[in-house]
């Protein structure tokens, strides 16, 4: 019973682990990865992401010479993630209503533990295998950046973080991260508001000239929090506002940036008085770079091998969002994403077939079998 595919994903997503809090499903994962055999390894990033767990990193030893292959997943989950109570029906495993399902990305985890086990059952003359398993993806990617990449061996890999079985993200983008602080000056706003210069007034005019949303097919931008004010009887005197820009291309990315930048200066230089004068303060961070892998690279070529050999049509496409492939291309390791079934992550509505966690488990071993037969060398 303890290794049944739907069983073993409702006990782990059974367990809460919001990003930070990840420490009863590691010390679970663990013990499996121990009881399958593998070597296993706790790092310590914890010590610098703030929270309570390291990142997972486990080795399997082959049965013939090959470099090893990836597989990669992370444990956490978004909120609400506390107390997730999986329900079977239809087909499906979804969440209770309340809270996430943690299928983002426990039905990775699943996918990989138990297609591991599936090949080490069939008593199959396999390459080395590599797993990584980290914390705090959802919160910045921050377990793959405190990595140390230098433990990986392998030479490819895939991260189990996309939506749909069958799909192949072999490129995502580079992302920004925008913090802008707009200084006006308070004064009191029913009996002198001419004194005092309205920071959230600044603010709007900047975000209202700035490139938002959709900019091309591989850039976008987005202000996402903004905060500011005490009391609707004084003018306020300070904005924050928190934002991203996105592109596949770094010239893209640096332009919309600087006409982010651009947008906020001039709205700040409208605004001044015998009294005062707003200023800005406008910090870009580069959170992770983008990476692309072509369609006839090792990575890919050997996913939609191994899914044509199960009857999955591949689906290769670049993506919008970041992960951490992201993070581990920039290893010696060239790092594909591919698709696990979950839908409707991030959301209360969370749901997953489960036939595509029978189709994911199936997809990680038949990708090892065709890598370990395969006389490519896949030296990325």
């Amino acid at each position: 019973m303890q290794w049944e595919i739907v069983p073993y994903f409702c006990g782990l997503v059974a367990i809460d682990s919001e990003s930070r809090d990840e420490r009863k499903i590691a010390d679970r994962i663990k013990a499996d990865l121990s009881t399958l055999g593998a070597e296993v390894y706790e790092d310590d990033c914890h010590t610098k992401t703030g929270g309570n767990t390291g990142n997972i990193f486990a080795s399997f030893k082959g049965r013939i010479e090959k470099k090893p292959i990836l597989f990669c997943a992370h444990i956490d989950t978004v909120k609400p993630g506390i107390g997730i109570k999986p329900v079977v029906k239809d087909g499906c495993v979804f969440g209770d209503g309340t809270t996430v399902l943690g299928a983002d990305d426990k039905s990775g985890v699943t996918q990989i533990i138990l297609g591991i086990k599936k090949v080490l059952d069939s008593g199959f003359e396999h390459a080395p295998i590599e797993v990584l398993f980290t914390v705090s993806e959802e919160i910045g990617l921050l377990g793959a950046k405190h990595f140390d990449r230098s433990k990986i061996s392998a030479s490819l890999g895939y991260a189990l973080d996309a939506q749909d079985i069958g799909e192949i993200v072999n490129g995502a983008p580079s992302q920004n991260s925008i913090l802008i602080q707009i200084r006006g000056k308070e004064a009191h706003a029913g009996v002198e508001p001419e004194k005092g210069i309205n920071a959230i007034r600044v603010a709007s005019e900047a975000i209202a000239a700035m490139p938002l949303g959709r900019i091309d097919f591989e850039t976008t931008s987005n202000m996402g929090v903004i905060s500011g004010g005490v009391a609707t009887n004084i003018v306020p005197k300070l904005v924050e506002i928190k934002g991203e820009a996105r592109s596949h291309n770094p010239q893209k990315l640096e332009q919309v940036c600087k006409d982010i930048s651009k947008a906020v200066n001039q709205a700040v230089e409208r605004h001044a008085t015998e009294h005062a004068k707003a200023q800005c303060e406008i910090i870009i961070h580069k959170e992770y770079e983008s990476f692309y892998v072509h369609e006839q690279e090792a990575p890919v070529a050997l996913a939609a091998s191994a899914m044509k050999a199960i009857g999955i049509k591949p689906d290769i496409r670049k993506g919008g969002g970041g992960s951490d492939a992201n993070i581990l291309n920039s290893s010696k390791c060239k790092i594909v994403i591919i698709g696990t079934g979950m839908k409707k992550y991030h959301t209360v509505d969370e749901f997953i077939e489960i036939a595509d966690l029978e189709k994911g488990v199936e997809l990680v071993g038949e990708i090892i079998r065709t890598y370990s037969q395969s006389q490519r060398l896949y030296l990325c």
